[in-house]
């Protein structure tokens, strides 16, 4: 969004200057040389961040710094003054200065300060939405995401809950295929009856028989008591059958029964049981092919195909990435008693340029590990996994890669220009202790490399 800016200070040189470099950034300024011009500016759309100066003759900037959290808590204030105390500085900030600068102001400092604040007030504005993007009632529960890709799966959740037909959700692992099972199943009238689950991979082919279908009491040995399987033990509701792909052949025979006749037998018994019950399967697999290949049942295959809902990947779904980061970082929060706010720029930068071959669960466990190390109110990069970090290393590589030391002492140049050759904001961005950054700046020559100071 485009940032409003207002400079206040009585003496209209400075005024003039600010206002020209912060425009030259690329900012919307105002310039006043009175508190008693600006107010009357208040009644019109607001500044998003106020540059004031402590004396004036007319108001002060402390009264300015009041009167405008009155109005709008949001707005940001930098006080700037020639007459430094730390009282001042603390009675400022505990009425809500974002920061203070001391005259003559250095331009490096002006364009830094206005970034951060910027920053901060972007970040607040990303939350909002995405606090109000997570709570908006048209997303099936659990499922979080506003992209066309994932509304469209949403579209199609919604159609096929009211109708009582089987379902095969297809899917890479990771995409959330369970997630989608169960949004049909809340959705459905079965809502109020059992959802059961079951994963036909990595099972034997007896233990699968015997989950799913059960046993009478006698049947083999050990078995000492009738057991309900959990097909029978969803009547009334829904049974989700993960990895359909990986059943096995006798058992996909067993299954085609239980749906076409819709009963079931348990091992060793002599009397079908009536079911009344909704299946949905789910497999990583395309099944068409699976078939093709002898590997799955085409009467199976027909039979469990009545609707498909395909999820997308996450690569294909982009726009989703910051709403799920802020999902899961609330959702740890909560778990670690920590107060992660959100990410920094740099790390959200690396995660959208990042494919996620394991999609959501990847992001998942990336964000839950993140949350667990921040120290910080922001994930920063160095809370990533390591392959992760080295996306943003291999961003600043040429194609033909140097020695490990020459990439390392571009990668840091690349971040100390970025950071405004600031080394406190350097250090937290590239992950390191300040002590570390500036042997690594020593180093490699890079310890007196700055930006001239220039002055107003």
């Amino acid at each position: 969004m485009k940032m409003r800016i207002a400079v206040i200070d009585d003496e209209p040189i400075v005024g003039h200057r600010l206002k020209k470099i912060l425009e030259k950034d690329g900012y919307e300024v105002e310039s006043f040389t009175s508190a008693e011009s600006f107010f009357p500016r208040l009644a019109r759309p607001g500044f998003h961040l106020v540059f004031t100066d402590l004396r004036m003759p007319d108001i002060d900037g402390m009264t300015v710094l009041e009167r405008i959290k009155k109005i709008n808590e949001e707005t940001e204030i930098i006080i700037m003054t020639g007459y430094v105390s730390i009282s001042t500085v603390i009675e400022a900030i505990k009425k809500g200065a974002y920061h203070y600068i001391a005259k003559p102001i250095k331009l490096d400092e002006i364009r830094m300060v206005t970034k951060n604040a910027v920053e901060k007030i972007c970040l607040r504005s990303e939350n909002r939405s995405l606090r109000e993007a997570l709570t908006r009632r048209d997303s099936p529960a659990g499922i979080v995401g506003t992209s066309p890709a994932i509304q469209n799966v949403f579209a199609l959740i919604r159609k096929v809950a009211a109708v009582d037909c089987n379902v095969l959700i297809q899917g890479k692992s990771g995409t959330g295929k369970e997630l989608v099972a169960r949004a049909v199943h809340s959705l459905s009238p079965r809502r109020a009856a059992p959802f059961v689950s079951f994963n036909c991979g990595g099972f034997t082919e007896e233990l699968i028989g015997n989950e799913l279908f059960g046993h009478e009491k006698g049947s083999f040995t050990g078995a000492t008591a009738t057991k309900i399987g959990l097909i029978e033990s969803g009547a009334g509701g829904t049974v989700f059958l993960d990895e359909i792909g990986e059943m096995p052949a006798s058992m996909q025979v067993k299954l085609l029964h239980v749906i076409q006749e819709k009963r079931i037998l348990r091992v060793g018994g002599v009397k079908p049981v009536r079911l009344d019950i909704r299946i949905i399967a789910a497999t990583n697999r395309d099944l068409k092919e699976e078939v093709k290949a002898g590997h799955f049942r085409e009467d199976l295959f027909y039979r469990l195909n009545v609707v498909t809902i395909q999820i997308p990947p996450l690569a294909e779904r982009r726009d989703d990435v910051p709403l799920l980061i802020s999902h899961f970082i609330e959702k740890y929060n909560q778990a670690f008693g920590k107060k992660v706010k959100g990410v920094a720029p740099a790390t959200l930068a690396i995660l959208m340029s990042y494919d996620f071959p394991g999609n959501v669960r990847e992001l998942k466990n990336i964000i839950e590990r993140a949350v667990a190390l921040a120290d910080d109110d922001r994930l920063q990069p160095g809370d990533l996994p390591p392959d992760i970090q080295k996306l943003e290393l291999d961003s600043l590589v040429d194609s033909e890669p140097d020695t490990l030391e020459e990439i390392e002492k571009r990668y840091i140049a690349a971040v100390l220009k970025k950071s405004n050759y600031n080394k406190n904001i350097a250090a937290k961005v590239l992950g390191l202790p300040r002590t570390t950054l500036w042997r690594k700046l020593k180093k490699h020559g890079l310890d007196n490399v700055t930006e001239p100071p220039d002055s107003i």
